[in-house]
């Protein structure tokens, strides 16, 4: 935690800071530790101070490395305030406008703030090698509750059932889900973001199944679809066509590579073959500390691909009032390609 720490103040000071305040939660986790619901970080030239109260001081000394604890006894803004000089960062895509009114109404006098959101989570996009390791875990574990649940059948179950035994499975097995599972069968699939609902899985349907686990706070992300018996010549013309264009992005994937570039070579087959009006969401996004984040992987990203970065590539057809196709992988870029955390093969299997 310490050398975040010192990548957050070298970035601090690129951006001509004095200090940074920290109050993202997730991103207090990421710099020091700390899994409570209340703490915040103050980070400069020479300071690491982490801030919580009363109630988290026992946890935040046997959690935080590399940075001073302090306790606040009553006034939690003021314990802030009192810590920041200078021009000092704060986290405006997270602070609301009416605490930061009050927080300004507490600095010292020459304190001034400015918006700094972002800056974490710069750092966060490069994973190191616990982060790697714990998000590999992530994926194997989501891996093995698919066998599981392809094991207990799909047809004649409905969507709710799959989804909520896939979670229940999950807790046993000591992870949380990262996101509400997506089971959508036939027609339902055709909503890229479908809630699982009462309806029962048919023969002969595609099903999207859509699931990530998060296991030691870090995030994984995957989906397959498959078909419960034989689902007919333009349902698997179609999942081929997303197959095809899957494994396409997949290597087009590398250190150095245009994220808009990536999505392009997944869309390019998809309209080709007369869906490209079909695939209205971008290829993929990043995972760690949470299922969606930095970098994103579509038409509008601008964002350089860089070693150590886990994204998803995941494009798809959706076809209204028919079905649904979605593959997903989740990768580690590296400086020649990429390593593959997903596990399950992605021919189409025919499920009982």
């Amino acid at each position: 935690m310490q050398a975040r720490g010192d990548r957050l103040a070298a970035l601090v000071a690129e951006r001509e800071l004095d200090r940074l305040l920290v109050t993202d939660l997730v991103n207090v986790r990421y710099l020091t530790g700390f899994g409570g619901t209340n703490g915040a970080c103050v980070c400069g030239e020479g300071v690491r101070v982490f801030l919580t109260d009363f109630r988290y001081a026992e946890r935040a000394e046997a959690e935080v490395e590399g940075w001073d604890v302090v306790t606040v006894t009553d006034d939690w803004l003021g314990g802030m305030a009192e810590r920041l000089t200078g021009r000092s960062g704060f986290e405006d895509h997270q602070m609301s406008v009416r605490t930061l009114k009050k927080l300004e109404e507490k600095l010292p006098d020459g304190v001034t703030l400015e918006g700094a959101g972002g800056t974490v989570e710069k750092l966060r996009r490069v994973k190191d090698k616990a982060e790697l390791a714990a998000i590999a875990s992530a994926a194997e574990l989501a891996d093995e509750i698919w066998r599981w649940s392809l094991g207990r059948g799909l047809a004649g179950r409905t969507e709710l059932d799959v989804a909520g035994a896939a979670e229940a499975r999950m807790r046993e097995l000591g992870a949380e889900p990262s996101f509400s599972t997506i089971v959508a069968a036939g027609s339902h699939g055709a909503l890229p973001h479908a809630e699982p609902g009462e309806r029962e899985i048919g023969p002969g349907e595609l099903v999207v199944f859509d699931m990530g686990a998060k296991l030691d706070g870090y995030c994984s992300d995957g989906t397959r679809t498959f078909a419960t018996g034989e689902p007919g010549e333009r349902a698997r013309a179609v999942y081929e066509v997303v197959r095809e264009a899957q494994e396409a992005a997949l290597g087009a994937v590398r250190a150095g590579r245009q994220a808009e570039a990536v999505d392009t070579v997944a869309r390019d087959p998809i309209a080709a073959a007369g869906y490209g009006e079909r695939f209205g969401h971008g290829l993929g996004h990043g995972v760690g500390l949470e299922v969606h984040e930095e970098p994103r992987v579509s038409q509008r990203s601008e964002d350089v691909l860089e070693v150590g970065e886990v994204v998803t590539i995941e494009p798809g057809i959706y076809l209204p009032g028919e079905l649904g196709v979605r593959i997903e992988d989740l990768v580690v870029v590296t400086d020649d390609g990429h390593r593959n955390l997903s596990g399950l093969p992605k021919d189409l299997q025919l499920v009982d």
